[in-house]
């Protein structure tokens, strides 16, 4: 199979892409837009009421940022009209039918123009609420795949998943997809529209016993790692993103379809330059926490590996993916990691961030330089538990007894270092199936796809996504942390 020219695909290609305000939407928007000026137009699905809220979110949420400075330094002045004759806001919303898009007549305009679907949209919270993230992550995959039926010119559908719906597997995790009602233990089979209905049983019974929005929500979040757990995978999270592509597997009849699993996904490595990132992504809550003197010890498995990879790598083989899909390739899932070809694991990130923050500390907002520690690296749940007691559960209770002695003086403290400690178990208790991780990622499909792009792509280098030109202590030190520090520590 020979791929040719990747500009020439995209070239005249009507895309619609869900989620359009997330990480990855918009990366993939920006590179296109950047590398084939002459792709003919964009539908971005942005939640929204109405079209003018679209507009305004498209404006502040994705061409404001940062990461177009490259297009809008190519295009000056024209880069609003570029904009408004390649790019269509979309009000709209994936958890419901037809995308909740209301206008008819842009409705019926995309079913006839669109030629391919990205579904980036997701909620990506480990602790989100069972209600919304079945509604997002497996329910609006459903719709999205429905919509993309309608479309007159479809070439395909591309969803984008995450790797970690194998849940807590480990050795090597293949390229497989989930079939429908396939569980992780028990003997049960997953009934999508069962969970469906009981999540809306669940919401009518508390509003019955008129419970506040608030503890609705604490118990929609709990309900939701129930079901998880019960079924084998540790969160909402994942549990709901792998009953999506069982819907989607089962559903797709004859639409092409292309699930593509990244692993954690990290700032950008080349394009449109290096280190952009947008919001705390999984490891980088630590690396933050760690720079800002706020994280102290560091929780890993001995034979845990990291599986990181940068965000335009991603895209790229998104990209890549999509025409080889067009030339018939069979393949249809995709792993987009580095664990099974250029490892790194905690250690070194530990190493890495020590240096960088050693060297380059954190100025606060009174401008004060943040002196960090090595901090210490605790290798099994037994050993955190033992620090969390000694470092903070015992002086908690010491202040307990004394806010009892001195008739709740220190009530406040307490309660707010209380909330605190809970907060800190309850987000370990989430990541936990993570940071002793011993899964690695086998990417076949990947590989076959970049020995393809080598030998028979015109623009290879254009869409690199090989995890083994990545340098790990060059990406972390001189790309990865100082595009944190930028961007998000601010």
């Amino acid at each position: 199979m020979e791929l040719g020219s990747i500009l020439q695909f995209l070239e005249n290609k009507t895309i619609l892409v869900t989620g359009a305000t997330g990480y990855l939407a918009k990366i993939f928007v920006e590179k296109i837009l950047r590398v084939q000026p002459n792709v003919k137009r964009f539908f971005l699905l942005l939640r929204a009421a109405d079209a003018k809220s679209a507009t305004e979110r498209l404006r502040d949420e994705v061409i404001g940022k940062d990461l177009f400075r490259v297009l809008r330094e190519k295009h000056g002045a024209g880069l609003h009209s570029f904009i408004t004759e390649k790019v269509t806001p979309v009000p709209g919303d994936i958890s419901y039918d037809d995308l909740g898009v209301k206008d008819s007549s842009l409705k019926d305009e995309m079913w006839r123009e669109i030629d391919v679907v990205l579904n980036f949209a997701a909620t990506t919270n480990f602790d989100e609420r069972y209600d919304v993230a079945l509604g997002i992550n497996t329910l609006g995959a459903l719709h999205v795949l429905n919509f993309a039926k309608k479309c007159v010119k479809i070439k395909m559908l591309v969803h984008v998943s995450t790797a970690y719906v194998c849940g807590e597997d480990a050795g090597l995790i293949l390229e497989q997809p989930y079939h429908m009602g396939m569980a992780k233990k028990g003997d049960e089979k997953i009934d999508i529209n069962f969970e469906k209905n009981i999540v809306q049983e669940k919401i009518n019974e508390l509003k019955l016993e008129d419970v506040p929005e608030k503890e609705i929500t604490s118990a929609m979040k709990d309900f939701g790692i129930e079901r998880a757990r019960l079924f084998g995978w540790p969160n909402p999270y994942v549990f709901t993103t792998a009953m999506g592509e069982m819907l989607l597997v089962n559903f797709k009849d004859s639409l092409p379809l292309l699930i593509i699993r990244p692993t954690m996904v990290a700032s950008t490595y080349k394009e449109p330059f290096p280190g952009w990132i947008e919001g705390v992504r999984t490891i980088d809550s630590v690396i933050v926490g760690y720079g800002k003197g706020r994280v102290t010890c560091f929780i890993s498995g001995p034979r845990s590996t990291l599986d990181v990879i940068p965000a335009d790598m991603v895209v790229n083989a998104i990209i890549v993916a999509m025409v080889a899909r067009a030339k018939q390739h069979s393949e249809i899932i995709y792993h987009l990691g580095s664990s099974f070809r250029n490892p790194v694991n905690v250690s070194n990130l530990h190493d890495f961030i020590f240096r960088y923050f050693s060297e380059h500390p954190w100025v606060n907002k009174e401008g004060q330089s943040v002196k960090i520690g090595k901090g210490i690296v605790l290798s099994s749940m037994s050993k955190f538990y033992t620090y969390m007691a000694i470092r903070y559960l015992l002086p908690l209770k010491a202040l307990q007894l004394f806010n009892i002695l001195l008739f709740n003086k220190y009530q406040g403290m307490y309660t707010v270092l209380d909330r605190r400690v809970k907060l800190v178990m309850r987000l370990v208790d989430l990541y936990k199936p993570y940071v002793f991780f011993e899964g690695i990622f086998d990417d076949l499909n990947s590989e076959k796809l970049r020995i393809i792009s080598k030998e028979t792509c015109h623009e290879t280098d254009m869409f690199d996504f090989d995890p083994k030109n990545i340098n790990w202590e060059d990406y972390m030190i001189n790309v990865h942390i100082p595009g944190l520090v930028k961007y998000v520590m601010k």
